[in-house]
């Protein structure tokens, strides 16, 4: 008894900013005010050929983003894994620091950094070379999002690299192994559940984001997350946005469902976050 009343308050917390919302979402996504009748108008349109392009951009960018962060993260993960502890609480630090500035002051950062007037700029004038167009393009778009999803990947894979037990790596070395076969046939196996939690914790945001396309890309690199912003703030069609984040939430869903199937181990992965 007193167990179901202790979770009253998290039940109604879901229902008041899960369910509630979710319902709305899907309500103004199957109901258009001017006729006042049901429809399925606003869920087709999503999947005209111009919105469907962009939605199938996002996931590219998206994609590329979560590669990128799995190639550079995973090398810091385990460099984490294997360092002292107290050079390991520097390095934790240095990840988890960023993450403690708020993410629009993070992007903004970058504006200064790679502006025509930004830091990168000014640093080539001094070698005596032109100033280099750095911002609002793909690349300056790409930077951003890895360099705000990067810790979202480093620290499951820490987290799984770090509860490996010596034992097995000892075993594995006494058996013969070199340590690239170890590395290869030991860690990299064990540590796949860190790596699988990464993948969906970048992905899931990198899809969706919205910011830093517009800060970053200076509105000549939209996405989804974009156009959903611009359907709710500017267009004032409601449905319509609600429409394509209803398509783009279901694609997430089976994203995250075939990754679930990929990974059997739910238990390791993502305590840090």
């Amino acid at each position: 008894m007193k167990k179901s009343v202790s979770a009253y308050p998290y039940a109604l917390w879901a229902i008041l900013f899960t369910v509630i919302p979710l319902v709305m979402v899907l309500v103004y996504s199957v109901y258009n005010k001017t006729t006042g009748q049901f429809t399925f108008e606003y869920i087709k349109k999503c999947f005209e050929p111009a919105y469907l392009a962009i939605i199938l951009h996002s996931f590219k960018v998206a994609i590329y983003c979560t590669v990128l962060c799995l190639v550079i993260g995973y090398p810091m993960a385990y460099i984490l894994a294997k360092t002292k502890c107290k050079e390991k609480n520097i390095l934790l630090f240095l990840v988890i620091a960023p993450m403690w500035m708020n993410f629009l002051l993070r992007t903004y950062a970058w504006l200064t950094i790679l502006e025509k007037n930004g830091v990168l700029n000014k640093l080539l004038g001094l070698f005596g070379a032109s100033s280099v167009q750095l911002l609002y393009n793909e690349g300056a778009v790409m930077l951003g999002m890895v360099y705000n999803y990067l810790p979202f990947m480093i620290l499951p894979i820490y987290t799984v690299l770090a509860k490996l037990d010596d034992s097995v790596l000892q075993a594995s070395s006494d058996l013969g192994a070199s340590k690239m076969q170890t590395f290869r046939k030991v860690i990299f196996p064990l540590s796949m559940p860190g790596v699988y939690s990464g993948i969906s914790m970048v992905f899931m945001p990198a899809v969706t984001t919205f910011v830093i396309t517009k800060l970053l890309g200076g509105g000549q690199q939209n996405m989804i997350g974009n156009i959903i912003e611009d359907q709710f703030m500017v267009a004032n069609n409601w449905g319509f946005g609600s429409a394509l984040s209803l398509v783009l939430m279901i694609v997430i869903l089976v994203s995250m469902v075939i990754t679930n199937k990929l990974n059997p181990d739910d238990d390791a992965g993502g305590g840090l976050i």
